[in-house]
């Protein structure tokens, strides 16, 4: 079948599995040439993608404890964290780490090591994980901890996949007392501003920018900057006294088929930013937990808003010290490339545990996500961007890669390590992809 990433490209010819078992998936390691696991198919580009036989681990998705005192849950891989918020959210229990969409699967979570908006108090996932359980290539299961198999426990949090088959992971969940969110808009004026923002509201548990990245000059890096905490039962509206959690609601909007390429040009994306900045209003409101975390998962199929080409998410984090300098350099270019994303979303790292092996993205400093249709013309400006952000000492988030070439790993300064774990593990490369191959991981 052909198989592609969240933004659509590329799109190959795969053989996919569904395995059940951990018995049936070492008969596929034993029989298949190469493989790689596949949670829900949402990182952006080819990190899931080997054209001779994909892993996909949603039917692994089994609960196996979970602890209501301290909040310590296992979970097959295969998991759903959708289907972890529908059950434990209203009672009580939210996870500690959370990506933009709740439609992707634990295994994945760990694999990326996914971000949040409150990496800068919380980290990123794999700061929450307890042990993991791993399928090398030879059929062998390894438990990984920070105290047991250290190295491979690094090396497969962000490693996507290229380490091992994550069957089991133990993490832990964080107490909720309201599945309510405060919420405060801020608006900035400038880049400096929203900067300013970000770092005078750190003790805010969540925060997030909106960027208008096609405004330039003196309105340059304008955003809309949201903070957020989880509500205390003793702050309920009062159309909610006495009922802190209601049912998590589902996804009502769905795009049918692919938008036509017309509308995603510079003067759709221009009027749509201007307005939206324009009716940014700042204050505190109290929202849904699900509509803070998860606005774009109310629009099922939403990546069919580029087009039937696709798109890539360009996704980079920049040292705190290069930010603002970084940032303005490749806004610049964006403005001036006429090539604005509606969805350019900033947030702020905080430091990070040093972790020898590992590819995990996050570095203290700030990370900007844009969002470009796929044409020859975006190629050649992002290979513009590759130059600034390599200029800068940034990287870029491989869950999020469709198209980079391997001098941009040279941000990742455990490279040498990763690679010569998978040498020792995983000579023949057996566990691969083709964003593997493409970056000679």
């Amino acid at each position: 079948m052909k198989l592609s990433g969240w933004g659509r490209y590329p799109c190959v010819e795969v053989v996919p599995e569904q395995p059940r078992t951990d018995t049936e998936i070492c008969a596929h390691l034993a029989c298949a040439t190469s493989l790689i696991a596949r949670g829900n198919g949402r990182s952006y580009g080819d990190a899931a993608l080997n054209e001779t036989c994909v892993l996909d681990m949603r039917r692994m998705s089994r609960l196996v404890a979970f602890d209501e005192g301290s909040g310590f849950m296992v979970c097959e891989a295969g998991v759903l964290l959708s289907d972890l918020v529908a059950l434990f959210v209203p009672r009580g229990w939210f996870v500690p780490v959370t990506p933009g969409t709740r439609f992707v699967t634990i295994g994945g979570m760990v694999a990326a090591d996914v971000h949040g908006k409150n990496h800068h108090v919380a980290g990123s996932f794999g700061d929450h994980v307890y042990w993991l359980d791993l399928m090398l290539a030879d059929g062998g299961v390894m438990r990984c901890s920070s105290e047991e198999n250290v190295g491979l426990f690094n090396a497969t949090l962000g490693g996507m996949g290229l380490t091992g088959v994550i069957l089991r992971v133990a993490f832990a969940m964080q107490r909720i007392e309201t599945d309510l969110m405060a919420q405060r808009l801020l608006k900035a004026a400038t880049l400096d501003e929203a900067m300013d923002l970000f770092e005078s509201n750190d003790a805010s548990t969540y925060s997030v920018a909106w960027i208008d990245c096609l405004a330039s000059g003196g309105r340059l890096g304008r955003s809309l900057v949201t903070l957020g905490e989880h509500l205390p039962r003793s702050a309920l509206p009062p159309t909610r006294e006495g009922r802190p959690f209601a049912d998590v609601p589902r996804q009502r909007l769905a795009l049918p088929v692919s938008s036509p390429a017309w509308v995603m040009n510079q003067r759709s994306v221009a009027a749509f930013n201007a307005l939206y900045y324009a009716r940014g209003r700042p204050g505190e409101r109290i929202v849904s937990l699900v509509s803070y975390f998860y606005p774009l998962d109310a629009i099922g199929g939403w990546n069919r808003l580029y087009g039937r080409n696709g798109f890539v998410q360009y996704q980079f984090v920049l040292p705190k010290s290069a930010s603002r300098e970084g940032l303005r350099a490749i806004l610049d270019r964006v403005a001036a490339a006429g090539a604005g994303s509606f969805l350019a979303v900033l947030k702020l790292f905080g430091t990070v545990r040093s972790r020898a092996g590992s590819l995990s993205f996050p570095r203290e400093g700030y990370t900007l996500a844009l969002d470009f249709p796929v044409s020859a013309g975006t190629f050649k400006l992002l290979e513009q961007l590759d130059a600034i952000v390599a200029a800068f000492g940034g990287r870029l988030y491989l869950a999020k890669d469709a198209r980079s070439g391997a001098a941009m790993l040279a941000g990742y300064d455990q490279l040498d390590a990763f690679r010569a774990l998978r040498e020792r593990l995983d000579p023949v490369r057996h566990l691969s992809s083709l964003l593997s191959r493409r970056l000679g991981l």
